[in-house]
Parts: structure tokens; C-alpha cells; sequence
């Protein structure tokens, strides 16, 4: 079997599942080509929401340290051992980053443990859902590494704050589905049996809207909170909303609302 799947749950929506659950889906090269397609597949237009999960008891363990795993790259025998590692370390986090820029919203539901690399991918989803039984941490301070990695040092503190983010990172203690939720790291906790109900039922409420305002709400806030000011930020927001007038969204949107009904989108 392949080591990321692809699945269409219902129209528009995508489930993407890391595979390797004897490894509770821990990162090997395997995962990293596959991750590849399935984020391809994400691009090409035919899905407007996605749900990222893993098989079995697991997330994502992180990196998989056990040896046995598939490389991350296939360097030339001559390569120096810096180079190897480096250009390794590089094509991970630059995957996490086609994920986090993905012209459709990814929901993570979290239905094991979510550490390390499995963290990052947690992080890099629009949107986080967790079973009662994930667990999440910043553990490549554990592994004795830092914890700068796979964007956790830009994005957590953006989520949970810099002071939440300092001490999970600088511990590396690996949290509950309680904490993560009381720190606003995920969104909701539900009974493992209602984990992927509920993010499916995210996904719906954010494709009943227009095409045109999620991919560009999406775009919008990831530029936004890299913007230098408020001003720049609401210089991005003019030029969207400008946009969206050219659509018949809005004035649907109003037609709709006379006339009691659900609205009739443009097509992206």
C-alpha cells in the first residue's frame, strides 16, 4: 500500500491518510514521495477542502529513527554526509510548506500521537481537530537536536503565543488533547469515534461558500500575518474585496437571501 492515501469523502472533499501505521506513520522516504502525490493531487482543482489524518493508533511519530525506513533523498555515493543531511532536512520542510500554501484549506484531524514532524504537519493545516486520545510536542529537543524545525519555531508561537511556545519547545513535553485545546492549539476534542464526523462536517460548512472567497481568504491570511503592518495587511484585504466585486458572488449572495434560498456559486 502507499504510504499517504488519497480518498474523495463526498464531492469537493478529499481525506489524505498517512499510511504506515506499523511506524504510528513516522516520516520516511516512502511517506515524504507520497506526501508528494497527494499534494498534488490537492492542486490540480478537483477538491476544495481536505482532511489530513494518519492509519491507525497514530498521527505522525515524527521522523522515523528506527533505520529501517526508506531515505529521505537519493544523493550520489560521493556526497559529504553534511550535504546528504542538509539537502534532506530541506525537502521536508520545503513539502511543509507546498502543504501550508495549498490553494484549498487542509483540516488536521489528529487522532493519535502528533510529535516532532507529525507536530509540524498538525501546524502547517488550516485548522486542527483532535481525538481524546492525540497527543502532541515539540520533541526534537529530546532527540538531542533543537527544536527549531520543520517551521515549529514561526508557527507555533504564532498559534499558542511565544510564551506557550517557549516552554513546550524548550522542555519538549508532549501534551494532551486537553492542554492542546485549553492553549488553542487545536480547535475541538471529540471521542475518537466522532474524530473524522467532525472534520468532515468542517469541511462541509467551509465548502458551502464561494469558491473565489476561500481560496482567497486562505492566500489572504497566510500574507496578512507575514504583512509588516496594519496598513499592508489592509492593503491585501482592499484588493481581494475589489476582486471579489467582479465575481457574481456577492450579488448572488444577496439574491439568495431575498429569495430564501441557498446561493448558487461561480465556479472558481
Amino acid at each position: 500500500m502507499a504510504a499517504v492515501e488519497v480518498a474523495t469523502l463526498e464531492d469537493q472533499i478529499a481525506c489524505v491518510t498517512l499510511n504506515r501505521p506499523e511506524r504510528l506513520n513516522a516520516i520516511d522516504g516512502s511517506l515524504i514521495n507520497a506526501m508528494d502525490d497527494a499534494l498534488d493531487t490537492l492542486s490540480g482543482g478537483q477538491f476544495r477542502a481536505a482532511i489530513l489524518t494518519g492509519a491507525g493508533r497514530g498521527f505522525c511519530a515524527g521522523a522515523d529513527l528506527s533505520g529501517t525506513g526508506e531515505a529521505w533523498t537519493n544523493p550520489p555515493a560521493d556526497s559529504p554526509a553534511f550535504k546528504v543531511n542538509y539537502d534532506a532536512q530541506v525537502r521536508l520542510a520545503d513539502q511543509y510548506t507546498r502543504l501550508y500554501e495549498l490553494p484549498i484549506p487542509v483540516i488536521a484531524a489528529v487522532n493519535g500521537v502528533a510529535v516532532g514532524g507529525g507536530l509540524a504537519f498538525a501546524l502547517h493545516c488550516d485548522i486542527r481537530i483532535a481525538s481524546e486520545q492525540a497527543r502532541f510536542g515539540s520533541v526534537f529537543i529530546k532527540a538531542g537536536f533543537s527544536s527549531m524545525d520543520m517551521g515549529t519555531s514561526y508557527l507555533l508561537p504564532k498559534i499558542v503565543g511565544a510564551g506557550v511556545a517557549r516552554e513546550l519547545m524548550l522542555t519538549g513535553r508532549i501534551i494532551d488533547a486537553a492542554e492542546a485545546y485549553r492553549i488553542k492549539l487545536v480547535h475541538e476534542v471529540v471521542p475518537p469515534d466522532e474524530l473524522m464526523t467532525a472534520a468532515l462536517n468542517m469541511a462541509r460548512s467551509i465548502v458551502t461558500n464561494n469558491a473565489y472567497g476561500v481560496w482567497q481568504t486562505k492566500i489572504g491570511l497566510n500574507t496578512a500575518l507575514d504583512a509588516p503592518s496594519l496598513r499592508h495587511a489592509k492593503e491585501i484585504e482592499n484588493r481581494t474585496q475589489i476582486l471579489s466585486g467582479f465575481t457574481n458572488n456577492p450579488v448572488e449572495a444577496a439574491k439568495a437571501h431575498q429569495e430564501k434560498r441557498a446561493p448558487v456559486w461561480d465556479p472558481l
